[in-house]
């Protein structure tokens, strides 16, 4: 398979490949790849919903974030622009909310339905077009950004800026200090233009190895 092949939306085939394309560069990551085998795809669907997951998870662990998002769910129905907008802050909270998020996810429901974002349109920009345009975007940042590409569009060489998880298992596999946010973009590099399967495979590590804790 060709590198271009690779520049187009992530799928299970192609991730396969970048990881063994990684794995041959890469000591450490070929390491990880023989224990654990190649990650998951961890696909999400495009759209409000998601993005309002992602900003969920901002700060605080998956697990209480996927608890926050279920009960969202179970009291909606359907995560949409106009369901959220029918709760007013006492009943974010309720749900798990923290009054950030709560404001969070009223400007993004109001810019959806306002029109002052189109995430159906943006999906055919660019990668850093699409962050420009997310990142208007009150409470979102680099990071929601960057795991919106990565996981939603399945773009093939994101890395996420500061995210924890992947510091610590970069730090573990490698036996490295600890990487700084820019540090480890930096660090990154090597890995271009799998960035998205790397980050796939470090946090496959970081859960795998969670797990058997």
């Amino acid at each position: 398979m060709q590198h271009r092949d690779l520049l187009k939306p992530l799928n299970a085939k192609t991730l396969t490949v970048a990881c063994d394309e990684i794995g041959r560069r890469c000591p450490h990551m070929a390491a990880v790849l023989e224990a654990h085998g190649t990650p998951p795809l961890w696909d999400r669907e495009p759209g409000f919903a998601t993005l309002l997951q992602i900003i969920l998870e901002q700060q605080v662990s998956l697990a209480s974030a996927k608890a926050c998002f279920d009960k969202l769910e179970r009291h909606l129905g359907a995560i949409t622009p106009d369901a959220v907008l029918t709760l007013d802050d006492v009943e974010l909270r309720s749900i798990g909310f923290s009054r950030q998020k709560a404001s969070y996810a009223r400007h993004l429901a109001e810019a959806i339905l306002g029109g002052s974002i189109d995430l159906e349109a943006i999906a055919g920009l660019p990668d850093a077009d699409v962050k420009a345009e997310l990142q208007r975007l009150k409470g979102v940042g680099e990071w929601t950004s960057d795991i919106y590409l990565l996981m939603a569009l399945l773009r093939p060489d994101v890395m996420p800026r500061g995210d924890i998880a992947l510091h610590t298992a970069w730090t573990k596999i490698s036996g490295e200090p600890k990487p700084q946010a820019d540090e480890f973009l930096a660090i990154a590099e090597r890995w271009r233009p799998f960035r998205s399967a790397a980050a796939r495979l470090l946090w496959h590590y970081y859960l795998s190895e969670k797990g058997r804790r």
